[in-house]
């Protein structure tokens, strides 16, 4: 049975919701991130990040591998496109997500209140949000007249991109300026594995 190791709020809620969405039978190995540098955890995660997933003899680290391993394994065609030029799209939104959004958002992150105080740099945030501000307006014109990032159909970019997307939501970057972010948010977060697994 698939081994998920996962801490609350962090990259492995993506692999989480995805697994809910396919029903796919899962364990969770809760870690604790003050524990991540301990020999043991290295073992698994060598890195001494979330998430990593072990499958039988298998064990694999990077959100974004962790999805398309489980998409190719589990039956997860019904959340990737079919045809070449739709799957492509599909996938460079996967990518976007954790390649484009997610650095201004780690930046906020580690200069907001992971660093040590006398580590981080004050105008590192501001640069960060400037950022996040800027993708999110482009982000909110494209959600403008689709219900999914790839159009009509949920699919795992939606996944992707909904966990950063959370994020951006709890820095409070998404909001009134960005009405099409929100109403998208708003469709992901009453999805029930999307409940689940943020539970």
């Amino acid at each position: 049975m698939i081994r998920l190791h996962h801490a609350r709020g962090s990259r492995s809620m993506r692999v989480k919701w995805l697994l809910e969405e396919l029903g796919t039978a899962y364990e969770i190995e809760p870690v604790n991130f003050a524990e991540m540098s301990k020999p043991d955890y290295l073992k698994i995660h060598p890195f001494a990040r979330i998430p990593a997933l072990q499958d039988g003899d298998l064990t694999l680290f990077e959100s974004g591998a962790i999805v398309e391993y489980i998409l190719e394994n589990y039956g997860g065609e019904a959340l990737m496109p079919q045809s070449g030029q739709e799957r492509a799209l599909c996938r460079q939104w996967m990518h976007y997500a954790e390649a484009t959004l997610m650095p201004p958002l780690s930046d906020i992150a580690q200069h907001s209140f992971i660093l040590p105080q006398e580590e981080r740099i004050d105008a590192v945030v501001p640069n960060a949000r400037a950022r996040v501000a800027k993708q999110l307006g482009v982000l909110d014109g494209i959600l403008a007249d689709r219900n999914y990032i790839c159009g009509s159909e949920f699919s795992a970019a939606d996944i992707m991109l909904g966990y950063a997307l959370g994020l951006s939501k709890s820095f409070g970057a998404v909001g009134d300026d960005t009405p099409n972010v929100s109403a998208y948010m708003e469709r992901l977060e009453i999805r029930q594995a999307y409940q689940k697994a943020r539970a």
